[in-house]
């Protein structure tokens, strides 16, 4: 019997190179060998005739290798593997790629039972290295197969075989962690049931009672791990903001707030009078005006006699804030100032002195307002732009700047709902789900690489009309290394202009710039000094272009949906019918049907969820930042239901006994999952 705590390389088969490889996927112990569930299933039960087969589809099929396998040299690295094999139906053409070895394993007159995609036609059916398998093994046909996520190195059949020999070795010691009465009063299988058909199902019934355990058990720790770590923020109370007459701040609006817009007002005035810090979470999609909702809190807070600060996460951002809303807040008397790494030294001493005696109410910038020396008179609201960019050390050092500050954090990321209220339960979550009156949608195009003759003639139509264009390049991580960004873009900048766009100004802009350098690119093209710029996505938070009309995304599958929609939200800035098309050769059908939901909607929370249903709530934000566990095997977008009983269960559960004195098991989990997220959750 082994200890769950033990090296894979325990396992036969696993030796230093395979268990190196498994090591990139994070699977280190026994209990992350059998932790590591499936993505998805392909049920193979079912057994078709040759004559049958339906090309496209992928399908089981039983046939008898009918003459001796013919290997072939095609070129250099390009070895075939071709048997024929029958039926009493008909005949069936197997091509291998690749796989040599199967020339002596196939053998003449054996039946096999091979599963993969049927092609040709309906008189000549064919298959290209399907998985393949003598009748009667039931390995890897015959039954419900787990699909699993892989590394170089590492096969479905080496994975699948290697968690059956931990599952065989660990069977009697895999600790049932969820308290005996909550798994009974929700009809919940025992874990050991529950891992051997999560990896190895019976049937569906089996499948499905086993996902079922696993996420529950999953939501109910994570949700008693968050109780635990808000339960450490003690309350405290301040001053409470005085009312204040908002009608000068919105007759001095060129435009009427929206609804929403104004509901979020009034919802972060609430808070900063009811005596206890503020801590807001504004998320809208881009375009939704976020900012102006800040403008509004900033007025008020003034208007109190307290200063705010608004600390973007680039400098064009935080030069874009302050070009908008110094001239609107200055007309209402507030005096505003701009602070960044690039402010010369004399007019940065100017502003700091000015914000320590408080004759600065407003102070905007990066986050060189966090700098040692920049002191503040009575800072009463801490605003934060983009938050999910800034490392919590960086928003929690502004907020030390005062006395127990407001907080207002602005994200044009649409969290949606349900995992807004789970992960900032100490945040009130305010929405702004409707977008100021005549913006035009954004028309979106997902195209594969073929069609780059015909969208270049479209983008120089658009520029012959006086549009600019944004075309992103993607940062591809190879063996683990990332490329050289700048070689990327400006090689793809080099080929636009002296074969594509000979005539036209094509510019470029990457995250090696120095951040004056791209400054002045971003300007430039801004002030239409330029048609065309190629970037990374550095330009994912940028500065307005009110003309660019259309953004191209070369490798669109390479990015994640949510990213998509913040790059898309480039354009349709302006009065002009703006486009996005997604440049892609993706062959894999889940990511052809992501790419067709940006075709579908421009509804940021409807793509935040099917985001964070293929991709998680870790990767969903950056685990980095945020310090969350991930979740394996939950779906927080779909699993809805399960997700409140879980809250349900372990809010009960916490109020009879919140230090789980009489569940260490359920504690020792807790602990363990939020080991790293302990102090840099929010």
């Amino acid at each position: 019997m082994a200890e769950l705590s033990a090296n894979v390389r325990m396992i036969k088969g696993i030796g230093e190179q395979r268990a190196k490889a498994l090591g990139k996927l994070g699977i280190v112990t026994l209990r992350d060998l059998i932790g590591w569930f499936p993505r998805r299933y392909e049920d193979r039960r079912s057994v078709k005739r040759i004559m049958d087969l339906i090309p496209g589809e992928s399908a089981c099929v039983a046939a008898m290798i009918a003459s001796p396998p013919q290997l072939s040299h095609v070129r250099r690295g390009m070895d075939l593997v071709k048997v024929r094999a029958v039926d009493e139906s008909g005949v069936l053409d197997v091509t291998f790629f690749n796989q040599t070895w199967l020339k002596n394993q196939l053998q003449q007159g054996e039946t096999y039972l091979f599963y993969g995609k049927a092609e040709g036609s309906l008189l000549r059916k064919t298959m290209a290295s399907p998985v393949v398998e003598p009748e009667g093994r039931c390995e890897t046909t015959g039954r419900i197969v787990p699909i699993y996520p892989l590394a170089a190195g590492v096969s479905q059949l080496i994975l699948s075989r290697s968690i059956r020999q931990g599952l065989d070795a660990c069977v009697d010691i895999l600790p049932d962690t969820l308290p005996d009465q909550i798994r009974q009063e929700h009809h919940l299988c025992r874990i050991g049931y529950a891992y051997e058909n999560i990896h190895f199902p019976e049937d569906e019934k089996a499948l499905e009672l086993s996902r079922r355990r696993l996420a529950f058990e999953e939501l109910f720790f994570f949700t008693i791990g968050l109780a635990h770590l808000r339960r450490r923020r003690a309350v405290i109370h301040v001053p409470p903001c005085i009312a204040v007459d908002m009608a000068p701040f919105y007759a001095a609006l060129p435009f009427s707030l929206t609804a929403a817009q104004r509901r979020c007002v009034e919802e972060a005035l609430a808070d900063m009078c009811s005596g206890i810090p503020m801590n807001r979470l504004v998320q809208g999609d881009v375009g939704s005006g976020k900012t102006m909702v800040a403008a509004a809190c900033v007025y008020f807070v003034v208007k109190n006699g307290s200063q705010a600060a608004l600390m973007a996460p680039t400098e064009i951002l935080a030069q874009q804030h302050y070009a908008g809303l110094a001239p609107l807040l200055g007309k209402l008397g507030v005096r505003c100032a701009l602070l960044t790494g690039s402010t010369p030294a004399k007019e940065k001493h100017t502003v700091t002195t000015q914000l320590s005696g408080g004759e600065v109410d407003f102070a905007i910038g990066t986050h060189a307002l966090i700098a040692g020396e920049v002191e503040y008179a009575n800072l009463g609201l801490v605003i934060t732009d983009e938050q999910h960019r800034f490392g919590v050390m960086q928003r929690a050092a502004l907020s030390g700047k005062g006395a127990h500050p407001h907080t207002l954090v602005m994200s044009a990321t649409p969290i949606p709902r349900t995992l807004a209220l789970i992960l900032y339960g100490d945040l009130e979550v305010s929405v702004i789900d409707q977008l100021p009156p005549g913006r035009r949608s954004i028309a979106t195009y997902a195209v594969p690489g073929s069609y780059r003759p015909r969208v270049y003639a479209f983008l120089r139509k658009l520029v012959a009309e006086g549009r600019q264009v944004y075309i992103v390049c993607p940062m591809v991580e190879e063996n683990d290394e990332l490329p050289d960004e700048r070689k990327a873009v400006t090689a793809y900048a080099r080929m636009l202009r002296e074969e594509v766009f000979p005539d036209l100004r094509v510019v470029s802009v990457h995250g090696k710039m120095k951040p004056r350098e791209k400054e002045a690119v971003m300007t430039a093209f801004a002030a239409h000094d330029a048609d065309i710029l190629v970037a990374t996505t550095v330009i994912e938070v940028g500065v307005d272009v009110p003309n660019a009309a259309v953004i191209v995304v070369e490798n669109a599958e390479r990015f994640g949906l949510s990213q998509l929609h913040q790059l898309r939200g480039r354009v349709g800035r302006g009065t002009h019918q703006s486009y996005c098309i997604l440049i892609s050769d993706t062959q894999n059908d889940e990511t052809r049907q992501r790419l067709k939901v940006m075709t579908q909607t421009t509804d940021g929370f409807r793509i935040a969820e099917e985001d964070l249903r293929l991709r998680g709530p870790g990767d969903f934000f950056g685990a980095r930042q945020h310090g969350l566990p991930g979740l394996k095997i939950a779906d927080i977008g779909c699993d809805t239901q399960l997700l409140k009983e879980a809250q349900q269960a372990a809010e009960a559960l916490l109020a009879q006994d919140p230090e789980l004195r009489s569940c260490p098991a359920a504690a020792q989990r807790v602990g363990e999952l939020f080991t790293q997220a302990a102090d840099t959750l929010n």
